[in-house]
């Protein structure tokens, strides 16, 4: 029996010595909201809805994880890109979901946005998400104060019930990403009016860096990002992204220059528990796993399993893997 033939997602995923890596390292890896949550929390009594609530995060630099709109970044979350809007009425502008916490809410805690994710191959080649963004002012103090008076009784209110998409004055917001290589990637935003007159709306798609460099046993020098002339119609936005690669390496938990860290793969069987062998051995070893990832192979019946540890360790894993039955690579990272 003749074989299908392999269509381009496939490939990218079968791909061999880092490929699927490489494709993988941009994807949708923000959070749709990162404030009020506990990992934000520095407290005294945790409370992390009343510590960083959503009126503060335009304004406050988030340590653990970024948010924002089709957010999309790379996988150690250094660079980060999403959209922003503004209909010309809000008194913010629209750049993450708003939400009621747990003491606002009918029920708890409920995001009061619509918001769909249609499309998403597994190497992230391809992504497609839909905002619907009203028209009207967003009642951000209404849907707080009706829900509290509600007390847990009856129906939660929502967003649909303030009236704010009557006439369905709204824009559907698309926004589409496309990788051409896995570091090649086009991005295409289309805004269709679905009420019955123009109005207006302001979309600001914004490149910025998750603050690593404030929060390390040492500060370090800040990345930038500056606009570089490639001739008439064609300025380009470049990240420096050295002194990110360097606050990677200062990140909480990790070793302290990539020199020091090497890099093991090793091929598992496709089931349960086949992973958490190798994790098992290196808790066994003592030995310092700051990272690690698992990519499926096409056919399904078996893994790789990348982890990322202090190379000084690498001969004392690679030799208790292979006593275990795998045959693992080892690279030393420079």
């Amino acid at each position: 029996m003749e074989h299908a033939k392999s269509n381009r997602e496939q490939e990218r995923m079968a791909g061999k010595h880092g490929a699927v890596t490489a494709w993988r390292r941009w994807g949708p890896y923000a959070a749709e909201r990162s404030w009020g949550t506990v990992r934000e929390d520095y407290s005294e009594n945790g409370n992390a809805w009343a510590y960083f609530p959503h009126d503060h995060a335009r304004s406050r630099a988030y340590r653990w994880g970024e948010d924002g709109l089709a957010a999309i970044c790379d996988r150690y979350q250094l660079l980060c890109f999403a959209m922003a809007l503004w209909n010309e009425r809000d008194p913010i502008l629209k750049e993450r979901l708003f939400g009621v916490v747990p003491s606002e809410g009918n029920h708890g805690e409920d995001v009061k946005e619509y918001y769909f994710y249609l499309d998403s191959t597994p190497s992230h080649s391809y992504m497609k998400w839909l905002y619907k963004y009203p028209q009207r002012e967003y009642p951000y103090q209404q849907l707080v104060e009706e829900n509290q008076r509600r007390g847990g009784r009856g129906p939660e209110f929502e967003l649909l019930d303030t009236g704010l998409f009557d006439d369905d004055r709204y824009f559907d917001v698309f926004v589409e990403y496309a990788k051409v290589t896995p570091e090649d990637m086009a991005v295409r935003v289309t805004i269709h009016n679905r009420g019955p007159e123009p109005a207006p709306i302001q979309v600001l798609p914004h490149l910025w860096f998750r603050n690593t460099w404030a929060w390390g046993p040492r500060t370090l020098a800040e990345p930038s990002i500056v606009i570089e002339e490639m001739g008439p119609g064609r300025d380009v936005l470049l990240a420096d992204l050295t002194r990110a690669r360097d606050a990677r390496i200062n990140l909480p938990g990790r070793v302290a220059r990539s020199a020091e860290m090497a890099e093991v793969r090793t091929v598992i069987p496709d089931r349960p528990g086949a992973a958490a062998e190798v994790f098992t051995l290196a808790a066994e070893l003592g030995v310092n796993v700051t990272d690690f990832e698992v990519y499926h192979s096409a056919e399904g019946a078996r893994g790789v399993l990348i982890l990322l540890i202090e190379a000084a360790q690498g001969d004392l894993f690679r030799g208790g893997l292979i006593a275990r039955g795998f045959r693992p690579s080892v690279r030393r990272l420079s």
